[in-house]
């Protein structure tokens, strides 16, 4: 009996070895392609990042030039419509946009951005600050993109950049 189990155990060992042989052979192909969609994906993010990157700094540009061109605008009645804000500044220059900021429900914030055709308007624009409009001194000042995303270097530079008037309030210059 001894021999019959030794020799029930080598044929069993004959059958699995081929099994063993094709499941390995399964598994290197699987390593296989899973290399080659690795290589894939890499290429793919590198070309997605080359295509961004320039997108990124015409996009960033573009903005600094509309925000050169725009005047944020406090102290806006809620009840202000856009077409009332475009009537107000329109003897500055061309107004191109206005954008009344609201909040998740749809309600005015209480300022807006007013946008300009020509940059020159917007120096017009900042002269018509503490003037009224349905009843409110509007608050006038140039648009800064994100003031607390800025470096601190370059908020302490802004800043600086600020003048003290003789009845000692601060003044912007930006």
């Amino acid at each position: 009996m001894e021999g019959e189990d030794v020799v029930m155990a080598a044929s069993e060992n004959n059958e699995e070895v081929p099994e063993l042989d094709d499941m390995k052979k399964r598994l290197k192909e699987m390593e296989d392609e899973a290399a080659a969609l690795r290589e894939m994906q890499a290429k793919v993010e590198k070309e997605m990042n080359s295509a961004q990157d320039p997108a990124a700094t015409t996009s960033q540009a573009s903005r600094e030039e509309v925000d050169s061109r725009s005047v944020f605008v406090g102290n806006v009645d809620y009840s202000c419509t856009p077409e009332e804000v475009q009537l107000h500044f329109q003897s500055c220059g061309t107004v191109n946009r206005i954008t009344i900021r609201t909040d998740k429900y749809g309600q005015p914030k209480g300022y807006a951005y007013v946008e300009f055709v020509e940059p020159e308007a917007v120096q017009e624009a900042l002269l018509l600050n503490e003037s009224e409009l349905h009843g409110r001194q509007l608050k006038e000042g140039s648009k800064i993109q994100n003031a607390y995303a800025l470096q601190p270097l370059q908020l302490n530079a802004i800043l600086l950049e600020a003048a003290l008037l003789p009845d000692g309030n601060i003044q912007r210059k930006y």
